[in-house]
C-alpha cells in the first residue's frame, strides 16, 4: 500500500491535534504550577486550530484516502466538530474543579487530546482495524483519566471495572472482525459491504461475525445489557471525568456504530434490527426504572444516559436515511444535555463537597435562579418536554420507527419516556420547592458562568429553532 502526499491533507485535523498534543505533553514538563493555565490554553488552542482545519477541509463529497482506511466525509466532518466543542467544554468546565482538588495537572489535557484523537480516528475510519485502533486510543485514555484522582479508592475501584469489562468488549469486538475478515477476506468497509450486498446466501460465520462486532458497538454505547460499567463509571470518577465520558465519547460510538453496521453491514439490516430491537427494549426498561431508585445524581444521569441511548437506536432501528439523520441529531443533542447537566453538577461543587446528591440540589432557586432555571431546561430536555430540544430529537426518532410501521415499538418508548419524567421532575421539584441545606453563594467564574447559560440558552433555542441542526444532519448522512 503506498501513500500520496495529498492523502495527509485530508487527514490534516488528526494529524494537528496528534502534533499538539505533544507539544502539550512536552512543553507542560516546563511549567510549574503558578504557569499552569498554559496548558489549559494550549489544549484549548488545539481544539480551535482543529476546527479551522475540519472546515477548511469539508466537503460533501467522500474522499477516501490511505487505500481506503479514511474517509473524509460530511458525517465525519460535522461530527469531529460537534467533538471539538464538547471537548472545549469539558475543559472549560472543569478546570475550576481540577484546580480546587489540586488536579489540575497537565496530563488531563493531554489524555484529553489523545482521547479526541481517537475519537477523530473513529469518526473517519473505513475499514475496520482504523475503527479497532481509534477505539482502542480512546478506551486507553478513558481508563487513565477515570483513575486521574490517584487518592481515591473510589475512583481506582471504577477504572478497574472500567478496564476489565472494556478489555472484554473490546476482545470481542476483535474476535468479530477477525470472522468477518476470515469470511470475507477483507478489513475494509466498503469491500466488506459489497462482499455482503453481491452473497446472498451468506455464510453463518458472517452473522456470527456481527453479533460479535454488535457487543462491541453496545458496549461503548452503554446499551443493556452491556451497559454495566456505566453507572459505577459515572460514580466512581471525579465529575470532570464524568462530564468527559458522558458527552463527546457518545458522538464517536454512533460514529462507529454508522460505519460498522450501516456502512459496512447494512445489508444485514434484517438480521441486525431484531438485535437492537431487544437492546432498545431493555435499555429503556433498565434505564429507566432503575433511575427512579437513585440518590445520588451521578448514578441517576448514568441510567438516565442508558435509557436515552434507548431512544438514540430507535433510530438506527428504522434503517433509513431519515432515521439515522434523527439518531444523528439526538445524539448531538443529547451530548449537549449531558455537558450542561453535569456542568451544573461542577457549579455546585467546591474543594471538599461533590454536589453528586440530590438532595445538593435543595433549595436552588434560592441560591441562584438563574442557574436554576437553566438546569429546568436541561431536566425538561432531557424529559423530552417541548419546547426544548429533547421532545424535537424524541419526536423524530418516534417518527422515524412510526413510518417503518413499528408503532408498537414507538409506543412502548412513548411510555417509557412517561416514566423517566419523574426523576427529572424531582430534580426541579428539589430546586424550587425545598430549603437549601447550603445557603453560600455560588462562587464561579464569569466565563464558566457564561458558558453554561449559553449551554442551557442552547438546549432551549434548538428545540425551538431546530431545522438547521436537523438539515445539517440529515445531509450529513444523506
Amino acid at each position: 500500500m503506498s501513500f500520496v502526499s495529498s492523502d495527509f491533507i485530508s487527514a490534516a485535523p488528526e494529524i494537528f491535534v496528534l502534533g499538539m498534543a505533544c507539544l502539550v505533553l512536552v512543553a507542560d514538563l516546563f511549567l510549574d504550577e503558578r504557569n499552569r493555565a498554559a496548558t489549559y490554553w494550549l489544549s484549548q488552542l488545539t481544539l480551535a486550530g482543529a476546527a479551522v482545519l475540519t472546515i477548511a477541509l469539508y466537503d460533501e463529497r467522500p474522499v477516501s484516502v490511505f487505500g481506503g482506511m479514511f474517509v473524509n466525509d460530511a458525517m465525519g466532518n460535522v461530527l469531529k466538530l460537534f467533538i471539538y466543542l464538547l471537548t472545549a467544554g469539558v475543559f472549560l468546565y472543569a478546570r475550576d474543579y481540577l484546580k480546587a482538588r489540586d488536579l489540575f495537572k497537565g496530563e488531563f489535557y493531554v489524555l484529553g487530546l489523545f482521547a479526541v484523537l481517537g475519537m477523530m480516528v473513529m469518526v473517519s475510519a473505513h475499514n475496520f482495524l482504523t475503527i479497532y485502533l481509534g477505539l482502542e486510543l480512546l478506551s486507553l485514555s478513558l481508563y487513565a483519566l477515570v483513575a486521574f484522582d490517584r487518592d481515591s479508592t473510589v475512583a481506582a475501584e471504577a477504572a478497574t471495572k472500567y478496564f476489565v469489562l472494556g478489555s472484554l468488549a473490546s476482545g470481542m469486538l476483535l474476535y468479530g472482525i477477525s470472522i468477518l475478515y476470515g469470511v470475507t477476506g477483507s478489513l475494509s468497509i466498503l469491500e466488506v459491504s459489497d462482499f455482503v450486498a453481491t452473497n446472498t446466501n451468506l455464510d453463518l460465520f458472517v452473522v456470527f461475525g456481527l453479533v460479535f462486532v454488535l457487543v462491541g458497538v453496545a458496549f461503548k454505547l452503554g446499551a443493556v445489557p452491556f451497559h454495566m460499567w456505566m453507572p459505577d463509571v459515572y460514580h466512581g470518577a471525579p465529575t470532570a471525568i464524568t462530564l468527559f465520558v458522558s458527552t463527546a465519547p457518545k458522538i464517536a460510538a454512533f460514529a462507529m456504530l454508522m460505519r460498522l453496521l450501516v456502512d459496512g453491514l447494512g445489508e444485514l439490516h434484517g438480521n441486525w434490527q431484531d438485535m437492537i430491537v431487544i437492546m432498545v427494549l431493555l435499555s429503556l426498561a433498565v434505564g429507566n426504572i432503575i433511575a427512579l431508585a437513585q440518590t445520588n445524581i451521578k448514578r441517576m444521569l448514568a441510567y438516565s444516559t442508558i435509557s436515552h441511548i434507548g431512544f438514540l437506536l430507535l433510530g438506527v432501528v428504522a434503517g433509513t436515511a431519515e432515521g439515522y439523520a434523527a439518531a444523528m441529531f439526538y445524539t448531538v443533542t443529547y451530548a449537549l444535555m449531558a455537558l450542561g447537566g453535569f456542568g451544573i453538577v461542577i457549579l455546585l461543587s467546591r474543594a471538599g463537597f461533590e454536589a453528586d446528591k440530590l438532595d445538593d440540589f435543595k433549595g436552588l432557586n434560592e441560591r441562584s435562579p438563574w442557574f436554576a432555571f437553566m438546569m429546568l431546561v436541561l431536566m425538561f430536555s432531557m424529559a423530552g418536554v417541548p419546547p426544548t430540544v429533547g421532545f424535537y430529537a424524541k419526536l423524530l426518532v418516534l417518527n422515524a420507527v412510526v413510518n417503518v410501521d413499528m408503532v408498537w415499538l414507538a409506543a412502548v418508548a412513548v411510555v417509557f419516556a412517561i416514566i423517566g419524567a419523574f426523576y427529572y421532575l424531582r430534580v426541579v421539584k428539589l430546586m424550587y420547592f425545598d430549603k437549601p441545606e447550603d445557603a453560600s453563594a455560588l462562587d464561579v467564574n464569569t466565563d464558566v458562568r457564561l458558558a453554561l447559560s449559553a449551554n442551557g440558552l442552547a438546549v432551549l433555542a434548538l428545540g425551538i429553532f431546530p431545522g438547521q441542526l436537523i438539515a445539517l444532519c440529515t445531509a450529513a448522512i444523506g
